[in-house]
């Protein structure tokens, strides 16, 4: 269902690509295409429910804060916004919510692929005092992401990989 929905809203697309890692590639996944069709993440946030543990939620901005809320508004779970770097002004922080510590957290991402992004925001969640052992993902393209993680101590679980999901 969710690789039909993903193909139906254009997620999906096919020519040359860089990606956040650098790499390039002849498919590239736009979950931000996909998780603003109301539909569709509603769909994810379905399909990600029963996978969540612990008490909060986390996504790193931009693309896995719609995930995040969403799957808050579907578990009654709270969520974070870890940010990508620091701000400037008022208290500096990386994380927006309240976080407290050892509290367990489930990572969310849209897209993996080395694993950076998500790496990244289990660490910052770890120095902030939260617990982090899962990250949810809507596509894993099974490029060394889930290694880095196991890496940590870490299980990514993927909705839909990329060999189940593109043609190539």
């Amino acid at each position: 269902m969710l690789k039909n929905m993903l193909e139906d809203c254009g997620a999906i697309k096919y020519g040359e690509f860089t990606l956040t890692s650098g790499k390039k590639s002849s498919y590239y996944v736009d979950i931000k295409l996909a998780s603003t069709d109301p539909a569709v993440l509603k769909e994810i946030a379905t399909e990600m429910t029963s996978l969540v543990e612990g008490e909060k939620i986390a996504g790193m901005e931009l693309g896995a804060v719609p995930l995040a809320t969403a799957l808050s508004l579907e578990t009654d779970l709270p969520f974070l916004m870890v940010r990508k770097k620091s701000k400037g002004h008022g208290t500096g922080g990386r994380i927006e919510g309240k976080l407290e510590e050892g509290e367990m957290v489930t990572v969310v991402e849209d897209v993996t692929t080395t694993g950076g992004s998500s790496v990244e925001t289990v660490e910052v969640l770890r120095e902030a005092g939260a617990k982090v052992n899962k990250v949810l993902v809507v596509v894993d393209r099974k490029e060394g992401a889930e290694e880095k993680l196991k890496e940590l101590d870490v299980e990514l679980v993927p909705l839909i990989t990329a060999d189940e999901l593109v043609d190539r």
